[in-house]
């Protein structure tokens, strides 16, 4: 390992502390390195234009952050156990390539604001990402409710068949639902979008540090003013990104359920497509939805970041180590879920409807509900209908076509108003 900074003289570091104090934070920073070489540079600028750096020296820092990027990328650069984190790996490389240049670009910086600057930049991007793949999700269940609107499909409450439902009520619920966290994705990523760059450990430094221009530089939507929120904000905006996340990977966990309960023999209401599906390592005859588990499964990841970082929140104003966890529960959470978020799109495209299946499980007792309404259309008084219709002997098969016609309130499947949801799409 390099040279610790805050190393001080006469007193020698335990190799097991130092371990311990590390944590995971080379192997963590991976994820963040590029990031921070972008603020390093930014940073850079404007030690430059308050007279700290020449501008040959500033030439010849930007040259390297971006020579050292390229070798991140290729692999010719290993973030590995040399360093003891990301940070210190940007200035080692630096004071190798240009020597006191290279030892210059930490001032006025702290390793916690290095880090803070470089998720926030990370977690811009993730929630962009988070954005797309809902909408993608959110386009495609809209696109299938327009083309299956009127696909019967049995409704259901408490696991009991219930009314005659359609697959385009079905799609149409998906549709709201992914466009909604399309949009909070969206709207959470505009309230983080803030730059802390230049907050020090928290209470800023002796220099005036060009805070307006490394805002510009990093495509920062405005500064984050004082350099006390700046601690206070770490842990609650990753809080606030996992939660926006989590709104879609809890969409996607009630969807996938749907789905592990329509593939199975006892409903055959969908075919998935062969490779969301997987053999059994014992039962020669079986074809699991492992996929489609897994994806039930997924949120449970980003419950449990947000679980993590939530309980390091029970801390004092002012940076504090502790926060240093909250890098691992936010890689993890955001990696299983958008790895799970993205492969929604496409199974929502090709999973295939058996309408068949579906038809046959519209007995008698789905249309009870359209009884009750019939009648007490027809002046009956509805507890009065309700018991009317209650009775098996009054059930007769209908016609699902007309059940769904005459479902008409907003939002059923008689008055679907797609284009309401297009609008809202196309708006994101």
């Amino acid at each position: 390992m390099s040279d610790l900074l805050w190393q001080k003289p006469g007193i020698a570091v335990d190799a097991r502390i130092q371990a311990f104090l590390a944590g995971d934070d080379v192997v963590l920073d991976r994820e963040f390195f590029l990031h921070d070489i972008a603020a390093s540079r930014a940073h850079a600028q404007g030690l430059q234009r308050i007279g700290l750096l020449a501008a040959d020296e500033l030439t010849g820092l930007e040259r390297e952050l971006e020579v050292l990027a390229d070798d991140f990328r290729r692999g010719a650069f290993v973030l590995d156990d040399r360093y003891e984190d990301g940070h210190s790996a940007i200035e080692a490389r630096l004071t190798e390539r240009l020597g006191d240049a290279g030892k210059r670009i930490h001032a006025g910086r702290s390793r916690n604001d290095q880090v803070l600057v470089a998720t926030r930049l990370w977690l811009k991007d993730r929630l962009a990402d988070a954005q797309r793949h809902a909408r993608d999700a959110a386009g495609v269940a809209l696109a299938r409710a327009e083309a299956e609107a009127d696909l019967p499909l049995p409704g259901y409450t408490h696991l009991q068949r219930a009314v005659v439902s359609s697959a385009g009520m079905w799609w149409a619920g998906w549709a709201e639902a992914f466009i909604d966290d399309a949009l909070r994705a969206r709207d959470t990523r505009a309230w983080i979008d803030a730059n802390p760059l230049g907050s020090a450990a928290g209470y800023g430094v002796n220099l005036p540090l060009e805070r307006d221009h490394t805002t510009a530089a990093l495509g920062f939507g405005r500064l984050q003013l004082a350099a006390t929120y700046a601690q206070l904000s770490r842990g609650k905006f990753e809080l606030a990104a996992l939660e926006a996340l989590g709104s879609a990977m809890l969409d996607l966990r009630r969807l996938a359920w749907d789905l592990s309960l329509f593939t199975s023999a006892e409903f055959g209401f969908v075919a998935l497509p062969p490779e969301y599906v997987t053999g059994s390592s014992i039962m020669p005859n079986k074809r699991n939805p492992d996929a489609v588990e897994l994806l039930r499964g997924t949120y449970a990841s980003v419950a449990a970041a947000k679980a993590e970082i939530e309980h390091l929140l029970s801390l004092p104003s002012g940076y504090h180590r502790d926060l240093q966890l909250s890098k691992g529960a936010l890689f993890h959470g955001f990696g299983k879920g958008l790895q799970a978020l993205a492969l929604l799109p496409d199974l929502l495209r090709r999973m295939q409807w058996q309408p068949e299946a579906m038809r046959a499980a519209l007995d008698p007792s789905l249309y009870a509900t359209d009884l009750a309404v019939d009648l007490a259309r027809q002046g009956v008084p509805f507890r009065d209908a309700y018991r009317q219709a209650a009775d098996p002997a009054r059930w007769a098969a209908g016609d699902p076509q007309a059940s769904l016609a005459a479902r008409t309130s907003p939002g059923a499947a008689g008055d679907l108003r797609l284009e309401v949801l297009r609008h809202r799409l196309d708006a994101l």
